[in-house]
């Protein structure tokens, strides 16, 4: 690993509408690093990638940062976009935010384009880029129609593409199912095997447990500890959740397989044999199972398979080709499921429309249990964002502003 400085952040503070983010930040980054960034939801990881990508402060209104941010010895602040992107990936926790087309193969293009390759030596940098991430299944696709886990992947060959010197992730492995972060594991052990810098701000730890040169925990907008590799790996359960972080070591669990036949009177909520039609494709079919109140159930599966359209059509936003859904004995047909069961998105940011927190969780209660939903918000410690516009919140304090909204209902 070469020893020449790459990233040096150098006591950045910044606020962002009246609210202090982060606080006296310093981080040097060597090149061919690469970092993990880890906290909490809401500690400023995503907000120090922004640093380094230069969204803050080039796209970021009304915010206030202190301090300098260089990259490869250029103020950040100081130099355009399109040269930055040039030096820069990034790939952020929500894919679809970054795309620009319908079809996957224009996406690839995307970057070489902006910069005007020829179209011989394009074309042979995205079949490069086939080849090395092995993203034969993602090519002549219709990005709408990706699972969000393929979304991901494809925004981050569309990024490889491009062949930047430093890779800043946001969450990468949010939609990724098991296979698909091993696919993205070995896509990063790639480019760090091509002495690229990788900055990762990850909830999920143990798919970079090989990877990682440093660790460096935040709380609370501040810079806590920097960990070598050996230090963080070391660290035990109880103390990484005290950090409120994730296990570093793989966990295999096994889940024993339970009857599907149940009958109507076991259950409160019973699907019966259910299937869902999109454009002329089956998605899902033959579905059965049962859950009693209080029950919490996973489902599972890989990307693609069908786990939100299921999930869709319980709430009555899919329409079901064939089978029924039954709650509490009683059919219960699309219009009366969207106002009986409620669905908490992939994509949170489709669901929040208030100006505020607290507006959201007015907004399916028609103005009452006033009472009930400050305790809610206490709950999901929302409290102190009540007054805060939702789309201004972390990832996590947006699914819980999601959750919230359909619990105060």
């Amino acid at each position: 690993m070469e020893n020449s400085k790459c990233i040096e952040i150098k006591d950045v503070s910044f606020s962002y509408l009246d609210r202090q983010i982060l606080h006296n930040i310093s981080l040097e980054v060597r090149k061919g690093e690469c970092i993990l960034l880890c906290g909490k939801s809401g500690c400023g990881k995503t907000s120090i990638t922004k640093l380094i990508n230069g969204l803050i402060p080039h796209f970021i209104e009304g915010s206030h940062i202190e301090g300098q941010v260089f990259v490869e010895g250029d103020l950040i602040a100081q130099k355009k976009m399109y040269m930055i992107a040039e030096k820069i990936g990034s790939v952020f926790q929500n894919p679809k935010s970054q795309f620009f087309y319908l079809d996957s193969d224009s996406e690839l293009a995307f970057a070489l384009e902006n910069r005007g390759i020829d179209s011989d030596s394009m074309k042979k940098k995205i079949d490069e880029t086939i080849k090395s991430l092995h993203i034969e299944d993602l090519i002549h696709r219709n990005v709408f129609s990706m699972s969000g886990g393929e979304k991901q992947l494809l925004a981050f060959a569309s990024v490889y593409a491009g062949n930047p010197d430093i890779y800043v992730l946001d969450e990468p492995s949010a939609n990724l199912d098991s296979n698909a972060m091993e696919r993205l594991k070995e896509q990063i052990r790639l480019i760090c095997a091509q002495g690229k810098t990788v900055i990762i701000a990850e909830h999920r730890l143990a798919y970079l447990s090989e990877l990682l040169d440093r660790a460096v925990y935040i709380e609370e907008g501040r810079i806590k500890r920097v960990y070598s590799r050996e230090q963080f790996m070391s660290l035990s359960e109880k103390e990484l959740a005290l950090m409120g972080l994730r296990t570093t070591k793989k966990v295999v669990s096994t889940i024993k397989q339970e009857r599907t036949d149940k009958k109507q009177d076991d259950c409160d909520l019973l699907v019966d044999n259910l299937a869902v039609d999109r454009g002329g494709k089956r998605i899902i079919s033959n579905i059965s199972f049962g859950v009693k109140a209080g029950e919490i159930v996973g489902i599972m599966g890989k990307n693609g398979v069908g786990k939100s359209t299921l999930l869709r059509c319980l709430c009555g936003l899919e329409s079901e080709a064939e089978g029924q859904i039954f709650l509490n004995g009683k059919r219960i047909k699309k219009k009366a499921r969207q106002k009986q069961i409620y669905m908490v998105m992939q994509d949170v940011n489709h669901q929040l429309f208030g100006e505020t927190v607290l507006d959201e969780c007015e907004m399916l209660s028609d103005g009452e249990n006033a009472e009930e939903i400050i305790k809610v918000l206490k709950q999901f410690d929302l409290l102190d964002m009540k007054n805060r516009h939702p789309l201004s919140l972390s990832g996590g304090a947006k699914t819980a502003t999601g959750f919230s909204r359909g619990y105060s209902r």
